[in-house]
């Protein structure tokens, strides 16, 4: 009996050791390939968005143009995330070299207190009035300011303002055919939907409900690009447009008002730069924390031979859940919106602060996120959104995230401008140290201010060959899975020589430090590697779940540009 005992017992030391040599894995790689395109393409999550895009690139406009042009296109035909109502960063290179990102994450309104979501017991609220749906949600809308500077700074001048908008207008008005996807998921939202009349009438047909085949016309979002169309950007926030979001978040309690949207302006940053074995990175600063956990997570893993160690084996997974365990904690304590406070980005994304980090990361045992504090730093430094990328001709390149937080945001549409409204005030710290929707924790850096801007995970990025010239961008939606979803895509490229399609569709996993578990994909991993990864002092989410949705284009070493769109969700790379 006791050998039969010894006996198994060495069989299964012998499993877990066969789960950390290289090997081929059980699940192949996406085989799908990505779209060619010989000019130029648009990648986003809306076939018509993409052909919207390609059609102004094929005019003269630049990827500037194209981007605006898709924006505004996905503001009527994915509604969920695309948006007018809502905000974002725009991160651009122009081929030159020379890159810049716009800011126009949304504003915390002047009425909004550290403690309004708040009740008197000095717990969270729930439902209308929290900061998760309904009128007092909303931060003041960032979307029109940041694709008006984009287009008068950077756009190529030969596509006016009008006819980028054209476009959106008319599909709102004569409305497109809806998929089986958009018509269902109507109905999933329609509990808190049918709380807010236009969005009843116009997403859940008043109650009788779309299905697929049918088609969604949006009149009133139709009249707010007109009058965007006539009299630009700004009448958003200093026209009809603005009155009437005033006069019905007046009418509901909530917090936004004329002043706030007339005192709305995006900024321009400068991008955050690293390097991942060589090749330079490009991504978004902070108010985003994507490109500085993205950095410092890719500066910690450059230590391991992610290529020798093999893609799908427990040791890979055992790293870089570790290494993002470091990377959130360090998320929670340190970012919030630089011109509120200190946010040591320098620091963060240094490789001796990351070398110092993942020294204490333990190959033979899972760290616990409550032994994981913030790292210390001295001295003073001077679940939805939706994404697309955009390479043009002459090589400029546009990546953009932009969100209304949730699906269907706040769930509120502005009576009479069919705008859906944002409840992005629930990325901010409502109780600073208690987790957000996405099960996030956020410290005092991120507390609520009149004015200041929410942290985000949106993580629009570029990198370059060693050479410094374009090789691929990308993006992703799904809140904080965003940023491991633009990691591990950099990391198959790169470490694991995928093409753009293959590493935006591959399985992935996702840790942000709290909650602590490891979430993994359906059929995304083997039982060895579990088992392998539950043995080291893994614990795993309490089911697999998919791990938000990327875009991307890569440029091959002929110039044809190779658009990809994840298979986790619809969309469609369109070239030419």
């Amino acid at each position: 009996m006791k050998s039969i005992k010894k006996i198994t017992f060495y069989l299964f030391i012998i499993s877990i050791f066969l789960s950390f040599i290289p090997r081929e894995i059980t699940i192949n790689a996406a085989t799908r390939e990505p779209v060619r395109g010989l000019h130029a393409i648009v990648a986003s999550q809306s076939k018509l968005a993409s052909e919207i895009g390609v059609e102004v690139l094929k005019r003269g406009g630049n990827a500037v143009d194209a981007a605006i042009a898709v924006a505004l296109a996905l503001a009527v035909t994915y509604p969920e995330a695309g948006n007018l109502g809502g905000g974002g960063f725009m991160l651009i290179r122009f081929r030159e070299g020379r890159t810049t990102a716009i800011d126009y994450r949304e504003m915390a309104p002047l009425a909004a207190t550290r403690d309004v979501y708040l009740n008197k017991k000095g717990e969270l609220i729930k439902g209308e009035g929290s900061s998760t749906i309904g009128y007092r949600a909303a931060g003041v809308p960032g979307t029109p300011a940041g694709l008006d500077l984009a287009f008068k700074k950077y756009g190529s001048k030969k596509i006016n303002w009008a006819d980028l908008v054209e476009p959106s207008r008319r599909l709102a008005e004569n409305g497109f055919v809806l998929s089986h996807r958009l018509a269902n998921l109507f109905k999933t939202y329609k509990e808190n939907l049918t709380k807010y009349e236009d969005s009843k009438r116009i997403f859940l047909n008043d109650g009788k409900f779309f299905e697929e085949g049918d088609r969604l016309r949006q009149p009133e979002l139709a009249a707010t690009l007109t009058r965007m169309q006539k009299n630009g950007a700004r009448e958003f926030y200093e026209g009809e447009t603005a009155r009437l979001i005033a006069r019905d978040m007046r009418a509901h309690n909530g917090l936004i008002t004329l002043e706030d949207l007339k005192n709305y302006q995006p900024k321009e940053r400068m991008p955050l730069r690293g390097t991942y074995r060589g090749y330079p990175i490009i991504s978004m600063q902070p108010p985003s924390s994507g490109g500085i956990v993205l950095l410092q997570t890719l500066n910690m893993l450059e230590k391991y031979d992610l290529r020798k160690i093999g893609f799908a084996s427990s040791e890979k997974y055992h790293v870089l859940t570790e290494s993002l365990r470091r990377s959130f904690a360090d998320r929670a304590e340190w970012m919030g919106d630089p011109d509120f406070t200190n946010v040591p980005a320098s620091t963060l994304i240094d490789k001796k602060y990351a070398a110092a980090r993942g020294a204490t990361i333990d190959l033979a045992r899972a760290s616990k996120s409550l032994d994981i504090k913030a790292g210390k730093i001295s001295g003073v430094e001077p679940t939805e959104t939706t994404h697309f990328t955009v390479v043009d001709a002459d090589g400029n390149v546009v990546t953009n995230t932009y969100t209304i937080n949730d699906l269907y945001g706040s769930r509120v549409t502005a009576r009479g401008t069919g705008v859906l409204l944002n409840d992005e005030m629930d990325d901010f710290a409502a109780r600073p140290g208690k987790p957000n929707m996405f099960g996030l924790i956020q410290g005092e850096k991120n507390a609520i201010q009149p004015k200041k801007r929410p942290l985000s995970s949106m993580t629009p990025t570029i990198v370059l060959r060693r050479d410094g010239s374009l090789w691929f961008a990308l993006g992703a939606r799904g809140g904080p899975r965003i940023i491991t979803a633009v990691l591990e895509t950099i990391i198959n490229v790169i470490d694991h020589d995928m093409d753009i399609q293959q590493a935006i569709d591959t399985p992935r996993i996702h840790h942000q430090w709290f909650p602590d578990e490891l979430v993994y994909e359906p059929y995304g991993m083997s039982s060895d590697t579990l088992k392998a990864l539950e043995i080291l002092g893994h614990k795993f989410s309490e089911k697999p779940s998919y791990i938000a949705s990327a875009t991307g284009i890569m440029i091959d070493e002929k110039g044809v540009r190779l658009g990809a769109i994840d298979s986790r969700s619809d969309g469609e790379a369109v070239g030419y």
